[in-house]
């Protein structure tokens, strides 16, 4: 449902987009830089995630991922086609992703694996913020490659710093404790 002719209930309704929208940002940023703190506050507590090859609660789905994930070199999530119907403090929100993870091998040697999916979620407005009260994860289409780049070559032979999990990385700088108040 969208806004009704009221000016005040347009700029409410944008408001709440646009805090669906970084509530989602935010669970992209928190899986890439293995941020368990950050991953807990897009869902609410009694939040349920149904993701792929795991189902249950949200806090059990954080402890669950968080070691698969820092087992990857990198990982980069990226959403977008976005579609939210919002009614009140409900919203039904449907975002198509593109997963890239790095993979290491015992043997040392690397592999990449893309995935395509779509995040189903109903999310919820508690006071004032939004987060996720239930999700399902789809999955629409996956590539896993039997090799990754040769990232010591650089690219275009240009060497520099790839980017890093937690205050290594620069955007712990940029942001500081300002990424968790959301």
């Amino acid at each position: 449902m969208g806004p009704t002719n009221s000016q005040d209930d347009k700029i409410q309704y944008l408001l709440d987009r646009a805090a669906i929208h970084d509530c989602l940002m935010r669970y992209c940023h928190a899986v890439d830089r293995c941020d368990a703190e950050l991953l807990r506050g897009v869902y609410w507590p009694d939040a349920t995630d149904d993701h792929i090859f795991w189902r249950g609660n949200a806090e059990a789905f954080v402890e669950f991922c968080m070691p698969i994930l820092k087992s990857r070199d990198q990982t980069m999530h990226n959403l977008g086609n976005i579609l939210m119907r919002i009614d009140g403090s409900d919203a039904r929100v449907e975002s198509y992703f593109h997963a890239y993870e790095r993979l290491c091998r015992k043997d040392g040697t690397s592999n990449d694996v893309v995935m395509c999916g779509r995040y189903l979620d109903r999310m919820e407005k508690r006071g004032q913020e939004w987060r996720i009260a239930d999700r399902k994860v789809v999955l629409d289409w996956w590539r896993i490659y039997t090799d990754s780049a040769d990232w010591k070559r650089g690219l275009f032979g240009t060497h520099f710093n790839v980017g890093q999990r937690g205050d290594a990385d620069p955007s712990a700088v940029l942001f500081g404790d300002r990424l968790h108040r959301g």
